[in-house]
């Protein structure tokens, strides 16, 4: 078959929608090309792309992207930026790839201030490797490492990566947002905008992590996974605005 791309949001008309019924990574991958096209940022993006489902966006999209190794992103992503002031870098990561096998490079970028965005979801688990606890992972939360659920003598507790970037002084915008309603949606897509327009305007680090679901590694159907959202992750994660210089 001929490949089709559509322009407008930089998607690929060609594919169908690979991920698990529910997931949120198909509707966080469009407000980032819609984005892109309202800005006029299309032909100067490029996105580091993590291991895991994270790495599924390359199937979709038509800009320019790179895979980086496991929870190397932001270190990527540095180089590219440095070599390429230009370009509107940002990279695109889970949990485990962002604030587990990453976390010192994710850290270190943030705490230089590097001009690059990190689009971060959070879903709590390890999705593609075989839903394995995550940083994130909740109190209580079965996962294939832990089937009794997180235990925090044992494993420690769930990481808040805004509020730990947060201690740092360099980075420019912290924020958390999800996809679970419309209205989060939308939030979700002013707060890609809003990250982007800092970096064209070279404020530095900024992040936006969005809370997700994964209803096949959390043994929920999708709407039960919309409840586990609310009345799970938010609790512990609450959505807002950590810091906006």
């Amino acid at each position: 078959m001929e490949k089709v791309y559509s322009r407008t949001i930089g998607i690929r008309d060609d594919m169908v929608d690979g991920f698990c019924p529910g997931c949120m990574h198909s509707t966080v991958i469009k407000l980032i090309g819609e984005v892109l096209e309202e800005m006029n940022l299309f032909d100067r993006a490029t996105c580091v792309l993590g291991i895991g489902c994270c790495g599924l966006h390359m199937e979709y999209i038509t800009y320019d992207n790179i895979t980086a190794p496991h929870g190397r992103a932001c270190a990527v992503a540095t180089g590219i930026k440095r070599t390429n002031p230009d370009s509107l870098v940002f990279t695109y990561q889970g949990d485990g790839d962002f604030a587990s096998i990453g976390l010192a490079e994710s850290i270190s970028a943030a705490n230089r201030g590097e001009n690059i965005t990190v689009i971060f979801i959070n879903n709590g688990i390890y999705g593609m490797t075989g839903g394995q606890m995550a940083p994130t992972t909740l109190i209580g939360m079965k996962a294939s490492t832990a089937p009794k659920g997180r235990i925090a003598e044992e494993h420690g507790y769930p990481m808040h990566m805004c509020e730990i970037l947060n201690q740092l002084t360099a980075p420019a915008y912290l924020v958390r947002t999800s996809c679970n309603t419309p209205a989060n949606v939308i939030k979700t897509k002013n707060a890609i905008k809003k990250a982007f327009t800092n970096q064209i305007e070279g404020k530095g680090f900024s992040m936006v992590e969005i809370v997700t679901s994964c209803p096949t590694n959390w043994g929920l159907d999708p709407l039960d996974a919309l409840d586990f959202i609310e009345q799970k992750m938010l609790p512990e994660f609450p959505l807002g605005v950590i810091r906006d210089k």
